[in-house]
């Protein structure tokens, strides 16, 4: 897939495009692209990086970091990609501008958003202004319940499976892999301590079943409260996994959640406790869900 950063870094097409935020790339979102795929033309999209609503003064945690939203677009079968810095300059287009100098400069001929979908200064352009402009519109209805906020909602409640069920895929944490203090090591169980953008949505505390690179693993998010820890950490003990992750970045599924963070009677306590996790994780299935 090919992301540029400007239309002119686009190599010439009829494009059908796709345009939103896409955070999360749920199943509302998959909708829009596949009606951008619908058609004979290039199947694109045009988003922004960072979130529209952080530059405009209201904070949001992130499903996804910018590179696995890519990742996610590509795996939905997108060609191409303008990922837009968006910033007051960008803000400050009118809806005529952002549509001469975007979408028609990028080579788009049909648009598919969300039947919402609302752009320009003061959001205020909308679908039909692009039809008047002589934009093939396909406007794609709301997915009953499925947004970014309602999956936030779901995974603030550490209710997992509800997440999944919107995503069309399990909720994920995302880090650089950092060197922790050992502990787990120490213990038996080594774990993956990840460095997390400040900006990444972060499940309540507690261990989870997941997985990552491919292999089952007991996530705990957390302080570590046995020990006293005062940095709450995402730390995954990836199972049947032997090798130096340092400095990659990694991407862990979350199935379930286990239990609560908890501090133990002593370490016998803990570790037996940690080789339940384990066991639990090992026998842990992926939730169900529909692609």
């Amino acid at each position: 897939m090919n992301v540029a950063r400007r239309p002119e870094e686009l190599a010439p097409a009829a494009r059908s495009v796709a345009i939103g935020t896409f955070d999360g790339v749920h199943l509302g979102h998959r909708r829009v692209v596949e009606a951008a795929r619908a058609t004979h033309l290039r199947p694109s999209v045009v988003t922004f990086d960072p979130h529209p609503r952080s530059v405009l003064g209201g904070e949001v945690e992130l499903l996804t970091t910018t590179a696995r939203r890519l990742e996610l677009l590509e795996a939905c079968g997108v060609e191409d990609v303008l990922l837009l810095a968006f910033d007051r300059r960008l803000a400050a287009l009118t809806p005529e501008q952002f549509a001469e100098d975007v979408l028609r400069a990028a080579g788009a001929e049909v648009v598919a958003a969300g039947d919402a979908f609302r752009f320009g200064h003061r959001r205020s352009g909308d679908l039909d202004l692009l039809e008047r402009l002589g934009f093939d519109v396909r406007r794609v209805p709301l997915v009953e319940n499925v947004s970014s906020s309602r999956i936030r909602d779901l995974v603030h409640a550490a209710e997992i499976s509800g997440a999944a069920a919107l995503l069309g895929r399990p909720p994920e944490v995302e880090g650089t892999v950092v060197r922790g203090d050992g502990r787990g090591r120490d213990l038996g169980f080594p774990t993956a301590n990840l460095e997390l953008p400040a900006d990444l949505l972060v499940p309540p505390d507690g261990v989870y079943a997941g997985a990552a690179f491919g292999h089952r693993a007991a996530v705990s998010i957390g302080t570590n409260p046995h020990f006293d820890g005062v940095e709450r950490r995402v730390e995954a003990h990836v199972l049947d996994f032997d090798g130096d992750l340092y400095g990659q970045r990694l991407v862990v599924e979350l199935w379930s959640r286990l239990r609560d963070q908890a501090r133990f009677e002593s370490v016998d306590d803990l570790v037996a406790a940690i080789a339940d996790d384990v066991e639990q994780a090992r026998a842990s299935a992926a939730p169900v869900v529909v692609a």
